[in-house]
């Protein structure tokens, strides 16, 4: 299961700004889609509202290529953050952002991952309230999380099921019989997505293949995260690094470390080093499926 996160944030610059969406709409869209198609990938792209509202072609063309339009809620500020908002703000933010997607492509909106894939416990609820039926903001057994915000409740991720579950109706870290479907994001100590891919090349293959062999064994989906604006080549605007971070030790790492480690190799050389996890799927034959896919499995 190949994921998508779409949004406004300058790796490079560090912060959001709106230039970025026109980047991902003129850049990492159309380079990801094309290498989609070349190894029959069909994926989930969660878009937030604000960059669907300014620029409902990033939204369109994923959805006229057949990919699934998902949701990643109304904005990726970090003070917006879900894990932060109240359950009223969060309906609303839930309700808007499905509203918005839905305008554009003309069908329905079921899965959502959370900015910085931060929610809190009693998150099922408010999903299943705004007519969400797939989550994928969890990512078991996945140990940088001091290096994210909302750190704190991510600790939950420690102990949170491998394969794709249905929640609990009060605990989306947890199993039970609730009709909302956690899509773990893969994990094995070091987590299997875009960013980690290109900081640290080797070490994701290596990864990988622990992956693989489990999968082997228990039959769990792998679940690649990634981002179009990893895939952008961007101007610098210069200046120092914005400070989002309350606490210093929060910004040294959260800010500082992270955006120094975040920019290698980013733009038009990722592409490369991604189309080999791809080939390495394709050669074992896996099927590529959506969540809403997954969720349609689950269900019967």
């Amino acid at each position: 299961m190949i994921t998508n996160d779409v949004e406004t944030t300058s790796i490079l610059n560090h912060k959001l700004r709106d230039k970025t969406g026109e980047y991902v709409l003129n850049q990492g869209m159309p380079r990801l889609l094309d290498l989609y198609d070349k190894y029959g990938v069909k994926a989930t792209f969660f878009y937030t509202g604000h960059i669907a509202k300014l620029y409902p072609e990033v939204v369109k063309m994923a959805h006229e290529r057949g990919h699934e339009v998902g949701s990643h809620g109304l904005t990726h500020e970090v003070s917006q953050a879900f894990d932060v908002l109240t359950p009223e703000q969060q309906l609303d933010h839930l309700r808007q952002s499905k509203q918005i997607l839905e305008d554009i492509i003309g069908d329905e909106v079921i899965s959502f991952r959370a900015p910085a894939a931060r929610v809190d416990e009693r998150f099922p609820m408010i999903m299943k309230e705004a007519g969400f039926k797939v989550d994928s903001s969890v990512s078991s057994q996945r140990l940088d999380m001091m290096f994210s915000f909302g750190a704190m409740k991510k600790l939950h991720w420690i102990m949170a099921p491998r394969k794709a579950y249905f929640v609990k109706e009060d605990n989306i870290f947890n199993k039970g019989d609730y009709q909302v479907l956690e899509v773990p994001i893969s994990a094995m100590g070091f987590p299997y997505i875009g960013t980690f891919m290109r900081i640290a090349p080797g070490l994701n293959r290596m990864t990988r293949h622990i992956l693989y062999w489990e999968t082997c064994c228990n039959g769990r989906q792998f679940v690649f995260l990634t981002h179009p604006n990893e895939f952008i080549d961007e101007d610098w605007e210069g200046g120092k690094i914005e400070r989002r971070a309350n606490n210093y030790v929060s910004y040294l790492l959260g800010d500082v470390l992270r955006h120094k480690l975040k920019v290698k190799n980013l733009g038009e050389k990722a592409l490369p080093i991604y189309e080999k996890e791809l080939t390495f799927f394709h050669k074992k034959s896996f099927e590529f499926i959506t969540c809403k896919e997954l969720y349609q499995r689950k269900s019967e």
